[in-house]
């Protein structure tokens, strides 16, 4: 099949139509009703988006699962938790950053309530965290200081990546205070060594890059500060769960004991 000749004698500017064709042709009014109907659509786009919608949800989920891949990961540890603690998981305080999305996740629970604690500042939180917020189910506290919380508020309290980025000096006042507010244990999920890169937001933001340790740094500092015991029945049902699940963690996690 022959491909049909190009009229010569058409030109963009010679009454064709062309988008900078100073003529008036037939296309003009067609192309300003398709741009204004684009502009209106670009319009709903940006408004939709400020309002929590499409573009912050995605924006959020992949920063965090980006950077802090351990309140990712306690996302995904739920049902695992769940077996493991049992009716512990009726009241439940998260500690870590973007703890909004874990905290909405856990209220979506059945029988379950829970709260958060952001230790940074939610300048860039979406609409639907700002309102967690303003209802008092989110806090904004620096976790070097006691918490704002009485004595055994909460059943069981989980700690994602926040760790990483306190001193020893800051963990010894910190994760006492987090077994106070608790009574049925603390559960920390901590990166591996080498799983993330220090990045210079990190400093600006945190104030220092953070520092993933070993297990047996870990376990050490646990012995050495007599600071809290290791919760060895939360433990073992953890294991069985998550071997029943084939649930294989990305995370270091370790289960604690509140104070008595």
């Amino acid at each position: 099949m022959s491909r049909r000749p190009v009229n010569p004698s058409r030109r963009f500017g010679d009454g064709g139509g062309g988008l900078f064709s100073s003529s008036k042709s037939r296309s003009s009014p067609i192309l300003s009703v398709g741009l204004i109907v684009l502009g209106g659509l670009l319009l709903m786009a940006y408004s939709y988006k400020g309002s929590g919608g499409f573009g912050n949800h995605i924006e959020s989920v992949s920063r965090v699962e980006g950077d802090y891949l351990c309140t990712a990961e306690v996302q995904r540890a739920i049902p695992i938790l769940k077996k493991a603690y049992g009716d512990s998981m009726h009241k439940v305080l998260h500690v870590g950053p973007d703890t909004c999305y874990v905290t909405s996740k856990l209220l979506k629970e059945e029988e379950t309530e829970a709260w958060g604690i952001e230790p940074y500042d939610t300048e860039d939180a979406d609409n639907h965290c700002k309102a967690l917020v303003n209802k008092g189910i989110v806090r904004v506290a620096d976790i070097k200081f006691p918490l704002p919380y009485r004595p055994k508020s909460f059943s069981l309290v989980i700690v994602s990546d926040t760790l990483d980025y306190l001193s020893p000096r800051y963990l010894n006042k910190t994760l006492p205070d987090l077994a106070r507010v608790s009574s049925d244990g603390i559960v920390i999920f901590t990166g591996y060594p080498g799983n993330q890169k220090a990045k210079v937001g990190d400093v600006s933001k945190f104030g220092r890059a953070a520092k993933l340790r070993s297990s047996s740094w870990w376990v050490r500092f646990f012995v050495q500060t007599s600071l809290l015991e290791e919760n060895e029945v939360a433990t073992k049902k953890f294991g069985q769960a998550s071997t029943k699940s084939s649930y294989v963690p990305k995370c270091q996690i370790f289960h604690l004991k509140s104070f008595n």
